[in-house]
């Protein structure tokens, strides 16, 4: 499947990248030792960063995507441009199936989602090809149910 992202012009997937590696440091991952960083483009410009937060109850733990989104959510923010994804982990990796949904629910099936591996800057300051996976949620998650699927008229549904 092959879903084109809309354009994201340089200096914003510059910020936004750079706002994603910075959020990764604040990481509390005590117990994964796994860190991620996560930074939103919103559409007035705003960069909302979250990293992700663990606990020594698993389920208490919130990934860095969902951090970001719910920071941005809370103060109004609900309209987003960009994501950008960092890990310490030299590839591009992928947001987990639950952080798949929460940007399902909150960004545009074609936006653009940059998954940013860890030696990013490096291959930058070596003229190295920068090894950036851009993708969308429509790619990530294909299939998926959204807002607009709970708007759909439903067989037995009794109105009241």
């Amino acid at each position: 499947m092959s879903v084109s992202t809309w354009a994201l012009d340089v200096p914003s997937r510059d910020k936004l990248i750079k706002a994603a590696i910075e959020a990764k440091e604040f990481a509390y991952a005590k117990y994964s030792k796994f860190r991620v960083g996560a930074a939103l483009l919103s559409t007035d410009g705003q960069i909302i960063k979250g990293a992700n937060i663990e606990n020594a109850s698993y389920g208490g733990t919130i990934c860095a995507e969902r951090t970001a989104i719910v920071k941005a959510v809370s103060e109004g923010t609900k309209s987003f441009v960009a994501l950008a994804v960092v890990t310490d982990v030299a590839s591009a990796l992928s947001p987990c199936g639950m952080c798949r949904q929460v940007i399902r629910e909150f960004c545009a099936q074609n936006m653009p989602i940059l998954l940013v591996p860890s030696d990013y800057s490096e291959r930058i300051a070596k003229g190295q090809s920068d090894g950036i996976l851009e993708t969308s949620i429509a790619e990530l998650l294909p299939h998926s149910f959204g807002p607009e699927h709970l708007e759909l008229p439903r067989e037995g549904a009794q109105s009241s």
